[in-house]
């Protein structure tokens, strides 16, 4: 695979897992390819499994050497929705404290999960209510104690987007359009960018492979039927924030960039 940096409609990026190894070595191979790095950031407990400061000191020399921005993915072993209010002050805290760590590489923004759970669903109307008044209150929290909480982008899921709009709308967070969780459910991405356009400074991008059952998401963008792809491809002309290939391993890579250049970029000297 080889890729050119070169003007795009939109900024270019894919994780930091690609290679089986550390956040670092996967920077060092993908960082002069790429636009961006979403930093996988996905375990804080214990907080060993927290970058150590060595590694975000050479992330950040790395940032300058090769030209390239991160963003990060905050930890999913946490839950700012959560039912107890141990559990959200927890999430609360944790997520300061990796956005404390990350402060040297200033990172474009910081994907949060809003875990919804099967008894969150089972609650029906009433129970979708109480979760998303969790969710404010933690957030508003959370607002309180960073510099700039519009850097939290809140992704979407598995769960209609439309649970999410009180939230997006009473907090300052942004969003995180995760174009393959959308594709995988059945949900509509040109409605939810025309409503938050405003809001989205990072789309996640990745296939879905429908021939497996319950199909399988974070796979490389030539395993969707192009029917189903369609409407993230007139979204993405549009955009013009991060598009994260959020991949785990080269293969889906490599093809996912392919696909890309065959759909995508063929007009715009992508390579």
């Amino acid at each position: 695979m080889s890729l050119v940096k070169t003007a795009r409609p939109f900024r270019l990026g894919t994780t930091s897992f690609i290679y089986p190894d550390h956040i670092v070595p996967n920077v060092e191979k993908l960082g002069p390819q790429f636009d961006e790095i979403e930093l996988l950031i996905f375990e804080s407990k214990p907080i060993e499994y927290l970058p150590p400061k060595a590694d975000i000191d050479t992330l950040a020399r790395l940032s300058q050497a090769l030209s390239v921005t991160y963003n990060i993915h905050l930890p999913t072993d946490i839950s700012l929705s959560h039912g107890s209010k141990k559990e959200r002050e927890a999430g609360i805290d944790t997520v300061e404290r990796v956005m404390a760590l990350v402060a040297p590489l200033a990172p474009t923004t910081h994907t949060l999960h809003l875990d919804f759970t099967a008894q969150d669903r089972a609650a029906g109307k009433e129970g979708i209510k109480r979760w998303q008044e969790r969710a404010i209150n933690s957030l508003d929290r959370l607002a309180a104690r960073v510099t700039d909480p519009r850097l939290i982008t809140i992704e979407t899921l598995d769960f209609p987007p439309e649970i999410l709009f009180p939230v997006l709308d009473n907090c300052p967070m942004s969003l995180c359009i995760d174009a393959g969780h959308l594709i995988k459910y059945g949900y509509d991405i040109a409605a939810l960018f025309e409503r938050y356009q405003s809001k989205i400074p990072l789309i996640h991008f990745h296939g879905v492979d429908f021939s497996f059952n319950p199909s399988k998401d974070h796979q490389g963008l030539d395993k969707t039927p192009m029917e189903r792809v369609a409407p993230t491809l007139g979204v993405l002309k549009q955009f013009t924030g991060v598009v994260s290939l959020e991949v785990f391993n080269l293969e889906n890579l490599t093809a996912s960039v392919a696909w890309m250049a065959n759909h995508f970029f063929a007009e715009t000297n992508f390579r």
